[in-house]
């Protein structure tokens, strides 16, 4: 059977395996600058890194809450962020200023 990434319309597998994480969901150091001079907290910064991440993976934005928290874990502890750091966005402004219209229904 073919594997959901492999599909027309890809998807998180129920669990996704470390060489996954390592592979497709560790952000470059270019991408964590860029997403540093677009976020002013460590929230908007872990939502926006995880974002562009899913997007390079998948092709399209996921809501935050359907992303597995292992992706989210992962790129939290990369990002050197506590583990209260939740990725979320507080406004849909802050979400369109960053262009992921996907993720809160503008699209």
């Amino acid at each position: 059977m073919t594997s959901i990434d492999r599909t027309v319309y890809p998807g998180f597998a129920r669990m996704v395996s470390a060489r996954e994480l390592a592979d497709a969901f560790t952000p470059v150091g270019d991408e964590v600058v860029w997403a540093g001079e677009k976020t002013t907290t460590g929230q908007h910064l872990l939502a926006l890194v995880v974002w562009l991440k899913c997007y390079q993976r998948l092709r399209y934005f996921p809501q935050l809450d359907e992303i597995p928290d292992s992706v989210v874990g992962h790129i939290r502890g990369l990002l050197e962020l506590s583990e209260k750091v939740a990725a979320q966005v507080e406004a849909n402004r802050t979400a369109k200023r960053t262009g992921s219209s996907y993720a809160t229904g503008w699209g």
